[in-house]
């Protein structure tokens, strides 16, 4: 078969949880800060292509949310298979050797810590150094799409972020599941994309995403303050991420396949 079922699935992110836990606090920053860039990359990708459709948002808003979600999945195929550590996807990994004591909480709670961090300095490094220093979101339409965007994410209430949250990590880690069942590249892309499509064409709120798009509107005169960001928009959404992808994927399949044995 081309493909590993739902059980091995499991057990392959179990393997790679195993092997995340030994990863000195050198590399996991490493890794995570190229994770971050990778997803500001496709946060990037998605502003030019997306945001540069001003006509068809206006006349045919769907097909311009559907252009922004479809160029995203880029940063995701680049962490999985150019890897690199992600926040989010890392969510899931540990929970099943969690739940059945293979290893302790202080493992994905020591790697989400590290790679939270990193993802951070990552996806600001992009912001600052590879958008803001060389313009490439100055000029019309992309500005303007870089500040709705950021007004958007920072005018939601609490709990609607965080279900958004819930939201985007669930169809984030079921990218990742489906990327780890595949067992070829092109397999792996496709697995990849479906997902990481829906949850940007939705809406949904990723914190590792809104690492980059939200200090990007910043640097570009947006009236948000750093407080606001992280207030308003970035503990909800990493609240939200972590129940959509340690509760409803690392913990749902371990109950259907694991525990059960």
């Amino acid at each position: 078969m081309n493909v590993y079922t739902p059980p091995e699935i499991i057990e392959v992110a179990g393997n790679l949880a195993i092997a995340k836990a030994k990863y000195s606090t050198r590399k996991i920053l490493t890794l995570s800060f190229m994770a971050g860039a990778y997803i500001a990359f496709g946060g990037l990708l998605s502003i030019i292509i997306g945001g540069g459709v001003p006509g068809i948002a206006e006349e045919n808003p769907g097909i311009a949310k559907f252009l922004f979600g479809a160029a995203f999945p880029v940063g995701l195929m680049l962490v999985v298979l150019a890897g690199a550590e992600l926040f989010t996807g890392n969510n899931a990994y540990f929970m099943p050797n969690v739940l059945s004591k293979k290893q302790k909480w202080t493992a994905p709670l020591r790697n989400w810590s590290l790679v939270y961090i990193g993802n951070f300095v990552g996806a600001i490094f992009i912001a600052y150094f590879l958008t803001k220093l060389t313009g490439v979101v100055d000029s019309e339409p992309w500005n303007s799409c870089v500040m709705k965007i950021a007004e958007v994410k920072t005018g939601n209430p609490f709990y609607k972020t965080f279900l958004k949250g819930i939201g985007a990590n669930w169809l984030v880690c079921l990218a990742l599941w489906m990327g780890m069942s595949a067992k070829h590249t092109s397999g792996k892309i496709l697995g990849i994309w479906w997902p990481v499509m829906a949850f940007v064409t939705f809406g949904f709120e990723h914190s590792i995403a809104n690492m980059f798009f939200i200090p990007l509107a910043m640097m570009q005169g947006a009236d948000i303050t750093w407080s606001a960001f992280i207030v308003t928009n970035l503990i909800p959404a990493t609240l939200g991420n972590i129940v959509g992808g340690a509760f409803f994927v690392g913990t749902l399949y371990w109950y259907a396949y694991v525990k059960e044995k």
